[in-house]
């Protein structure tokens, strides 16, 4: 086929087509996972397939995203709890994707397709996330559009949930109705939330509220956010090929060559009753069982052929940002190698002789000899570990920025010889898993504590090599990886870690969107209980801990949490923010 041999001049044309459906010649483009909604001013379009049967549903994913940009229109914000506001989003959603079918012939059947693939990908059809996306379906079933079994099921699931029988017809029929009017749509949705029970009372539009900015919204990043361009002028393939060098890429070693760490060692570190950063104040946090949690490495996570495609997806990301980050590196690099170098201490009476200052003595005989002596530098053996928020929150751009700065941080710190290890935290299950069904069978005692199956992944610990390490990283970006995340034990975690390094210098650096957020868990107890555990770890790492502690915000102000912290909007301040702040850490 002759698209399959032009792929790059395919996807260009899917950008122009976009721009052209939306009107909006302002849009930027980037490579990568697309976000639902998606973020305002930006497209993001995966790369096109390799097989024409699957050309379809790829072209539905980009004739939805011009079509949210064609129909929806920015209006004032409406308070609403996370479940209101992702079924809210997917209902405006999919009024403009029946809107634009009606409008474009041939797109319906693309959108159709597209939604099918992303049913059969669901991993967990009961998860929070899949009865959103179900909201959805369900208004598209109604407006008959072609849904496979697994759309149909995933349909049945979302209305058996929330009770949806013949008396909400009527409303259903009104949604339809008041396709083409966004005004009079939200209202209709409004009702349709209430009548299920998501929200108790109609709430009144608030312009002083931004939804988006919530904690675990689904759009974290707003007007200002990233703009990954993916055509960069200014990186020239010299530039590419000298760093991918420098940084000694390689994906195809096979993952049987990694250096384990003992996972035995992880799980003690887990144990949390020996853990005093968690169990300090017991009264104040507790857990209802740790039986079912899992400290995990990123390959185990992906096959091989998935951690290769996802490895090439962040290299795609990256991409636009390689030369800077190269010169950046670069200045990182002379400052720590400076460091690191001796130094002489000069005219001493005795040491090793000076042969530089002997013309002095040739001059003037009486003139005593010169000697010097090699000085220890104050450097100190330093470790790197960065923690990175794996959470629903971080969905699409926000997860893709959070892989560009760990690739960025690592790739860096590795050149200069400062050890690093990357890690992530996430849940196991939307909504509790394990846990919360036993604490059902057990009675539903009140305030059970933390109520979910955490799980850590290990992407990279600080004694295996980059080389080998960083071709799991990709994995950040697997679709349903990132569920909901409790972060205080996670910092927890990764303290604990870094205290049994035998480093001088210990430098912890936490990458994440901001509050914790896992609903079973909050639904159970007080509703501050994970926040005040978070401030509660920072507050005694901070004050207590030889470990310093950095944070990085992903288009979310983390200074609420962190006396250390920095907010990183867009994808172009990436490499001046992230190795200013990095050349400031090691200047101390």
């Amino acid at each position: 086929m002759g698209w399959n041999k032009n792929r790059d001049k395919l996807h260009e044309a899917a950008f122009s087509s976009v721009k052209a459906i939306s009107k909006n010649k302002g849009l930027t483009s980037s490579n990568g996972l697309s976000q639902r909604p998606p973020i305002e001013k930006n497209i993001v379009i995966p790369s096109p397939p390799r097989s024409s049967k699957d050309l379809n549903k790829w072209r539905g994913e980009s004739d939805f995203q011009a079509f949210w940009h064609l129909f929806h229109k920015k209006r004032k914000n409406i308070p609403l709890t996370l479940p209101a506001r992702m079924i809210f989003n997917e209902l405006e959603i999919s009024r403009v994707e029946i809107l634009g079918s009606d409008k474009y012939m041939g797109s319906k059947r693309n959108i159709s397709e597209y939604l099918n693939h992303k049913s059969s990908n669901m991993d967990d059809k009961k998860s929070f996330n899949t009865l959103a996306y179900g909201a959805n379906l369900w208004l598209k079933n109604i407006a008959n559009f072609r849904l496979n079994e697994e759309s149909i099921n995933i349909v049945k699931i979302f209305k058996d949930k929330y009770d949806i029988d013949d008396s909400l017809k009527s409303l259903s029929v009104k949604l339809i109705e008041n396709i083409e009017n966004q005004k009079e749509f939200e209202k209709l949705s409004i009702q349709f939330l209430q009548k299920i029970k998501l929200i108790d009372d109609i709430p009144e539009e608030d312009e002083d509220i931004d939804p988006n900015k919530s904690p675990g919204s689904t759009n974290e990043i707003d007007d200002n956010e990233i703009e990954m361009q993916s055509n960069s002028d200014e990186t020239s393939e010299d530039d590419i090929k000298d760093l991918q060098t420098e940084i000694d890429i390689d994906t195809e070693e096979s993952p049987e060559n990694i250096d384990d760490t003992s996972i035995q060692e992880e799980i003690e570190t887990l144990l949390y009753s020996k853990n005093e950063f968690i169990n300090n104040n017991k009264k104040d946090y507790s857990i209802y069982t740790t039986n079912f949690d899992e400290i995990i490495e990123a390959k185990d996570l992906v096959t091989s052929e998935e951690s290769i495609r996802l490895r090439n997806q962040l290299d795609n990301l990256i991409k636009p940002h390689i030369a800077t980050i190269g010169k950046l590196a670069n200045r990182l690099q002379r400052l720590l190698l400076a460091k690191q170098n001796t130094s002489w201490n000069f005219n001493l009476e005795e040491g090793i002789l000076d042969n530089a200052r002997l013309h002095r003595v040739i001059a003037n005989p009486g003139y005593p000899l010169s000697f010097k002596e090699e000085t220890e530098n104050n450097f100190k053996d330093t470790v790197v570990s960065l923690l990175i928020d794996n959470s629903g929150s971080m969905r699409g751009r926000s997860i893709s920025l959070a892989a560009i700065c760990t690739d960025i941080i690592g790739s860096t710190l590795e050149r200069c010889q400062v050890k690093t290890e990357i890690l992530g935290f996430t849940t196991k299950n939307w909504k509790g898993g394990d846990s919360k069904k036993l604490w059902i069978i057990n009675g539903n005692q009140s305030n059970p504590g933390r109520l979910n199956d955490i799980r850590h992944i290990i992407y990279k610990s600080a004694d295996n090599s980059w080389r080998r390490s960083r071709k799991f990283f990709g994995a950040m970006l697997r679709e349903g990886l990132l569920k909901e995340n409790v972060d205080g034990e996670a910092l927890a975690w990764s303290h604990e870690r870094l205290m049994k390094r035998p480093e001088e210098r210990k430098i912890l650096i936490v990458i994440s969107d901001g509050a914790p957020v896992d609903d079973s868990t909050l639904s159970a107890n007080r509703e501050d209980f994970l926040d005040n555990h978070l401030k509660e770890i920072i507050l005694k790492i901070e004050n207590d801990s030889p470990v310093e502690l950095q944070a990085i915000g992903i288009g979310h102000d983390v200074t609420k949490y962190y006396k250390n912290a920095l907010t990183i909007n867009r994808a172009e301040d990436l490499g001046e923010v992230l190795l200013g702040e990095l050349t400031k850490l090691f200047k101390d």
